[in-house]
């Protein structure tokens, strides 16, 4: 497969499938099991969207190890790695470190917004290679659903709220603080909470992803 941006890597982060640990505010619509189901159905369609897309190169990178992600990319090439670190923002950070090293430019994409797609990737590439530091993909939630950079701070991660409503907000004084410049794309939805169904039921290509 020809890479359209060899210096780019595209990194989906992914929850391991543990019954009780994901998607917890959905169990009052779904109980545990369909929590779970839902988990590994979102995990599937980004890790499939993303893949075989020729973008740039990709890579898996887990919360833990766990057969479920063996066999998600047992005949693809995608490496798979353990996040490290003590919360999302040092797992976030380490990665970029890590990455930068072999990378020009990086994107971390999480699992829970399906959709994210191409050309919405492509986008936040092109804006990081015109000159722009850091590029977002606002959460409709008040997170972010993408994160693109071509350098990296341990401050843009440091404090932040992880979870909450107050995460962009958070990053964007971050930003504003080491006088970077930054862009951001349209805000897509994370599929998290119950009134999140309703974007799936409506849709009739990821409807799929409740059944």
């Amino acid at each position: 497969m020809t890479i359209r941006y060899p210096d780019s890597c595209l990194i989906q982060f992914a929850k391991a499938p543990l019954q009780g640990q994901v998607k917890t505010r959905m169990q009052s619509a779904l109980g545990e099991n369909g929590c779970l189901k839902l988990h590994r159905s979102l995990v599937e369609h980004q890790f499939s969207l993303h893949h075989q897309s020729g973008i740039s190169d990709f890579e898996l990178w887990c919360s833990a190890d766990h057969p479920f992600f063996d066999q998600l990319v047992e005949k693809t090439r995608v490496p798979v790695y353990v996040q490290q670190g003590e919360d999302l923002g040092q797992r976030m950070h380490n990665v970029f470190i890590d990455r930068f090293r072999q990378y020009s430019y990086v994107i971390l994409i999480g699992s829970d917004c399906p959709f994210l797609d191409s050309d919405y990737v492509i986008d936040a590439l092109n804006r990081l290679k015109q000159g722009i530091p850091a590029v977002f993909g606002p959460a409709t939630d008040g997170g972010y659903v993408l994160i693109g950079l071509s350098r990296v701070n341990a401050s843009l991660f440091e404090g932040v709220l992880w979870g909450t409503d107050q995460v962009m907000a958070q990053t964007r004084d971050r930003l504003k603080a080491l006088d970077w410049q930054w862009e951001e794309l349209r805000p897509l939805s994370d599929i998290d909470r119950p009134e999140d169904l309703e974007l799936l039921f409506c849709d009739e290509k990821l409807r799929v992803l409740l059944e």
